[in-house]
């Protein structure tokens, strides 16, 4: 499999990232470790998680999908097969969220405890944070990357403002920089990315690792009136996609997969593919039938009246 510079950090990527919010959620453990062994043996690489995954999860407390991921590692033995991707920032308790040193160090630890790894591969911030200065974020990964224990960084959420501004700081301080950006990007959710993050992360050579590519399981055609909303826990987050412009894209998507011979949901992602801004989509599965859907969007081709199609049902 062809594969992608994640921005200027050295590491390379399949252009598919596997999704790990679903680790002990949607997928128990079992489950978790063959859709980590399918995607690894498929040629994938990046597997994408956050220290906070899946808090949300009544008597969760965060860390369980790194965790299950850590055991997942140690009993495969694809640790080297595979770029680890994770995330600090959000609220994991009282007094423990942001991007000060003290806690960045804090949280560093107990992520490569609960991976079961010496390294991350890809750091990220979760979500900008206002109250820490730059410098003082960028200083503390420069340390960790110093002693080995990460790879390289990322930002996660942040406006074209504030990662020009990080950039800007790296440049003048010698601090290492942000390689990628994991921004919300897809075929229905677009004006954001593209106003002014595109072209910063084309500008600067930033890898884009957009989450939601499947606009939370909305184009995969899965969601079509509100009776559907009830057929999975994420349902209730494409109520909002449920309106004109959205069925279009729906009805563009059906177009394209039939003449294809695919589905809406891998059309979705190989739209995604061709994007020049992007390195890999991130999306999730929780069955092995669903991630050998996701894929195959890296062998599919579009042609250009394919995408000329589906760029004007969403733009």
């Amino acid at each position: 499999m062809m594969l992608r510079e994640l921005g200027r950090s050295g590491l390379r990527i399949a252009p598919f990232a596997f999704g790990g919010n679903v680790f002990g959620w949607t997928a128990d453990e079992a489950t978790s470790f063959r859709l980590l062994d399918a995607f690894v043996d498929a040629g994938f690489t990046l597997v994408d998680t956050a220290d906070v995954y899946s808090r949300w999860v009544p008597g969760h407390s965060g860390g369980e999908s790194e965790t299950i991921i850590g055991r997942w590692l140690t009993r495969s033995g694809k640790r080297n097969r595979v770029v680890i991707a994770t995330k600090v920032g959000m609220e994991m308790g009282p007094g423990e969220k942001g991007l000060s040193a003290a806690y960045i160090r804090r949280s560093v630890e107990r992520s490569l405890q609960r991976l079961q790894t010496d390294v991350i591969d890809l750091y990220q911030s979760h979500e900008d944070d206002p109250a820490t200065p730059l410098e003082e974020t960028l200083g503390a990964y420069a340390d960790l990357i110093r002693e080995g224990k990460l790879r390289a960084i990322g930002a996660s959420n942040y406006s074209a403002t504030r990662l020009a501004e990080a950039l800007e700081v790296s440049a003048r301080n010698g601090l290492p920089r942000y390689e990628t950006l994991q921004p919300r990007y897809n075929l229905y959710d677009r004006a954001e990315f593209e106003e002014a993050l595109q072209p910063l992360c084309l500008r600067e050579g930033i890898g884009v690792i957009p989450y939601y590519g499947l606009a939370s399981g909305f184009l995969t055609g899965k969601y079509r009136t509100e009776a559907d909303l009830s057929k999975s826990p994420r349902g209730q987050a494409a109520r909002q996609r449920l309106n004109e412009r959205g069925l279009r894209i729906l009805a563009a998507l059906d177009e394209v997969a039939a003449a294809r011979r695919s589905t809406p949901a891998a059309v979705a992602l190989a739209w995604l593919m061709t994007r020049p801004s992007i390195t890999a989509p991130i999306a999730s599965a929780t069955s092995l039938d669903q991630l050998r859907e996701l894929t195959a969007a890296a062998a599919l081709s579009l042609s250009q009246p394919d995408l000329d199609r589906l760029d004007r049902a969403s733009a």
